[in-house]
């Protein structure tokens, strides 16, 4: 294995000196703007940004000749009517002609096309992804929001699920997801497989993993942010498509020109109707070790369904109004049969999340900007375990869990001058959390239940300094009450960046964050053992508000294509609850406090060449959890822990045609070994010191873009993509089983990865 991945290291970089040409010769042959701007990127080494509106729909040719970069940008200027702004020699703005539009956050940009077309890291660390624009990423034949944060340095996903993965060592339920400011507590449908978001609706995406603006909390990890549209169509815009699991439609059309705005979008499964090789691949996986594995029963449900409103309205240039909603549906019905005995058990769970969102922009002049917003978000989890006897019920398990969340905000940034900004801001919010257990036979007997509220008020305020000369600075702090805990919560944050040398810089981030919502593990393990984790809010006794501490030191260098990204960092979560093992004491299942320590080390190298994209990722991670009750009080490896992950990638783009290809290895879990006695099964060697089997996979992806007719507006897309190509037979998960007293017997459950799973796409634009 070691030697597989030297030779995919060694081979990247030397197919990138192999195939790049001298700097200065250029030609296009009726290429796209689009197409001809990333030429010009990789071989003057140059940046473009523009509005997405701003390409007219045409072509360009040139013939080649030895042109420098004025000579070749004079040329497009007079074939498609732009113009160009070069800013440090490096970076172009483009503009219309004819219109004032241009990018004025431009010098945020430190690195453009960081996996790929469409993903850019920005000067704060953060990671800025435009769907609508993402090149080709192996694996996916469309950009699904949360696979694509997968790809970058420091997140993990050990259980292969779109939404269960984990940034720099943190938990899952330590990620805030938030939708047009609404906060989103699902977690993905079917059961995690799918990103619960419609990637065609999502138009802007923000991933930060550290040194977060103090205007977010909530969370000890980190904050994916999504926006769905936020201009006013000229014209009526409309997209359908399907693949292997869902079908789905996007409409976007103006209501009053240049004033009001929709956009609607609408996607379902629809296993229903047929299911796809795909589909039961998936469903192969999730059902997994559990009784639902070999149900055969054809009326079984399990779907989902998702939808997107949106309202934007502009009634002049400084007032920007905005209304959203979304719906994201989650049904399981499954019976299954036991003909000998007679006996059914059917298992139901319905999973929702709404929410709602308005949102108000104000300029008030050149310098001052008002944005003020509120939102409602509503989290429902249902699941009935039912059991029946010669077509009689005999008893239901039940287990509940509810979420109301809410909030309003309003912010203010004032421009002081071109080196100083100071933003200001106010957050309140209220969380309402429930859950219950129940068991019903001959009586109702509840089994464990919690009701909570936590109302915050959150003051926050950052200064932002810009010197080029100097260094730039942001240096913020946010301020919360929580309100039924009587208690006060201080987070300063800090980001540092320094352009050392010409093609070299620097990048410091520190912060302090806290979280009062988390998730646990249920007290009662259910028969499908699939949704066993329910949200909770801290109480400050035995769940106190988790507390998390970050500080990070990177470097960047880009230079002719080449790209090398390092980042080094520290981390500390407090307060941090587990169950304690049953397995290792059965008369012992309260919940435990610790702490976590996290070192890791993150790095990316990347190269680009004619047409070809080659990137490498590499992330080291060592993380220690601590607790009171649980291995005599010394530091055992964290649950969480993935040592070492490593993701490398090959792309080619030659006009409307795309291709990708990409190798994921990492080290396996930890996990608790056991050992088989005449007695049962026994732990004797301590708390996860054995680690699954190394995990890899390959996948592979290719879409091609083409028009119906010529001069015709529709627009058509397919795709293939293939994941895990040589079927690799992962072992991903070692759990037990039926330890909640002495007279159960442990079982041990193994669970794999995905198979060889395959899935087309089809898509048409109007």
């Amino acid at each position: 294995m070691k030697k597989l991945i030297i030779c995919f290291l060694v081979l990247l970089p030397s197919l990138a000196f192999s195939q790049e040409e001298a700097k200065f010769y250029i030609s296009f042959n009726s290429e796209t703007l689009q197409n001809a701007f990333e030429i010009i990127e990789e071989v003057y080494d140059v940046r473009f940004s523009y509005y997405d509106n701003i390409l007219p729909d045409k072509t360009i040719s040139l013939k080649k000749e030895k042109r420098t970069l004025s000579e070749v940008l004079s040329e497009i200027e007079l074939q498609a009517q732009l113009s160009f702004e070069v800013v440090d020699h490096r970076y172009i703005i483009v503009n219309k002609r004819t219109s004032e539009e241009r990018i004025q956050e431009l010098e945020k940009v430190v690195i453009t096309s960081y996996l790929a077309k469409g993903i850019s890291k920005q000067k704060d660390g953060s990671y800025e992804i435009q769907p609508t624009n993402l090149a080709i990423l192996p694996g996916l034949t469309e950009p699904d929001v949360l696979e694509s944060i997968q790809l970058l340095p420091g997140v993990v996903s050990p259980n292969e699920t779109a939404s269960g993965f984990l940034v720099r060592g943190g938990k899952l339920d330590q990620n805030r997801f938030v939708w047009d400011g609404i906060n989103i507590y699902h977690k993905g449908h079917l059961f995690g497989m799918i990103s619960p978001f419609n990637p065609n609706a999502t138009k802007h995406i923000t991933f930060i993993n550290k040194g977060s603006h103090p205007r977010y909390g909530e969370r000890a990890s980190s904050v994916i942010t999504m926006t769905t549209n936020t201009k006013i169509e000229q014209e009526l815009q409309v997209q359908m498509g399907f693949n292997g699991i869902n079908a789905d439609a996007l409409i976007e059309t103006p209501i009053i020109k240049d004033k009001l705005g929709i956009q609607a979008s609408v996607r379902s499964s629809y296993a229903n109707l047929y299911q796809t090789v795909t589909f039961n691949r998936l469903a192969d996986k999730v059902f997994e070790s559990t009784k639902i594995e070999n149900g055969d029963n054809p009326d079984n449900d399990f779907s989902f369904l998702d939808y997107n409103i949106k309202l934007n309205y502009r009634p002049n240039a400084n007032n920007y109004v905005f209304a959203s909603l979304i719906s994201i549906d989650n049904q399981l019905d499954y019976t299954v049969n036991n003909t000998t005995a007679n006996s059914t058990f059917n298992d139901r769970m319905t999973i929702k999340n709404t929410g709602y969102s308005l949102g108000w922009e104000k300029q008030w002049n050149k310098n001052l900007k008002q944005y003020t917003a509120a939102f409602f978000s509503d989290y429902e989890l249902d699941y009935n375990y039912i059991t029946s006897e010669n077509s009689s019920q005999i008893s239901d398990f039940e287990k509940r869990n509810l979420i109301h969340d809410s909030g309003i905000s309003t912010e203010f940034q004032q421009k002081i001058n071109t080196k100083n900004t100071l933003t200001l801001g106010y957050q309140y919010t209220l969380k309402d959390v429930g859950y219950i257990f129940k068991n019903t036979a001959n009586l109702e007997f509840i089994l464990d239940q919690d009701e909570s509220m936590v109302q915050t008020h959150s003051l926050y305020a950052n200064y932002d300094y810009k010197n080029k000369k100097l260094f730039d600075i942001s240096i913020g702090a946010r301020v919360t009450y929580f309100d039924e805990l009587n208690t006060y919560k201080f987070e300063p944050r800090l980001l540092l960046y320094k352009q050392l040398f010409k093609n070299f810089k620097l990048q410091v981030s520190g912060e302090i964050k806290n979280q009062v919502i988390s998730e646990i593990d249920e007290t009662i393990i259910s028969d499908l053992s699939l949704e066993n984790s329910l949200w909770r809010l801290a109480n400050e006794k035995e769940f106190p508000i988790i507390n998390s501490k970050q500080v990070s030191l990177g470097f960047i260098y880009t230079n002719k294509g080449w790209t090398f990204d390092i980042d080094n960092y520290y981390k500390t979560l407090d307060n941090i609850t587990a169950l304690s093992f049953g397995f290792l004491n059965p008369q012992n299942s309260q919940f435990n406090l610790g702490e976590q320590s996290i070192y890791g080390v993150d790095v990316f190298l990347r190269k680009r060449f004619n047409g070809f994209n080659s990137w490498v990722s590499y992330s080291f991670n060592n993380s220690e959890s601590t607790y009171r009750n649980l291995n005599n009080g010394k530091a055992f490896t964290s649950r969480s822990n993935v040592m070492h992950s490593l993701s490398t990638s090959l792309s080619y783009k030659i006009s409307n045609f795309q291709i990708a290809l990409g190798w994921r290895w990492q080290t396996g879990k930890p996990f608790t070994e056991s050992t088989e006695t005449s007695n049962g099964i026994q732990f004797n060697d301590g708390i996860n010191t054995k680690r699954l089997p190394d995990y890899h996979r390959l996948d592979l992806s290719s879409t091609y873009t083409f028009s119906f007719s010529e001069g015709s507006k529709l627009r058509g897309k397919i795709g293939l993509s293939i994941r895990n190509v040589y079927n690799k037979n992962n072992l991903i998960s070692r759990e037990y089983l039926g330890n909640n007293n002495f007279n159960n017997d442990i079982e041990v459950i193994d669970k794999f990865s995905l198979g060889f799973t395959p899935n087309l796409m089809f898509r048409v634009y109007l």
